[in-house]
C-alpha cells in the first residue's frame, strides 16, 4: 500500500507517517506534485566479519614503502 503527501503534511504529520511506515505502508513524500522523496520501513542488514577470509590474498609487497612516493614527500624533484 503506498499514499503520497505534501511536504507540508509531512513536516506535520511526521510521526504519523512514520507509525504507518512502520506497519509496512510506504509514503512517498511530493513537493507541487511532483515525488522527491520515499518514507519505507528500515531493513536491517546484518554484517558478517570474515565471509570473505581465504577469498583475497595481499602479497607482502602491497605493504612495502614505494620509493616514489617517499620522494615526493621529501621534496625531492622528478624529472
Amino acid at each position: 500500500m503506498s499514499a503520497t503527501v505534501n511536504i507540508h503534511e509531512a513536516k506535520t504529520h511526521l510521526s504519523r507517517l512514520l507509525e504507518r511506515v512502520a506497519r509496512g505502508e510506504r509514503i512517498v513524500i511530493a513537493r507541487a506534485g511532483v515525488p522527491v522523496a520515499d518514507l519505507v520501513p528500515h531493513q536491517r542488514v546484518d554484517l558478517v566479519f570474515g565471509t570473505m577470509k581465504g577469498e583475497i590474498v595481499v602479497d607482502d609487497k602491497a605493504f612495502e614503502p614505494d620509493p616514489e612516493l617517499i620522494a615526493q614527500f621529501n621534496g625531492d624533484q622528478q624529472g
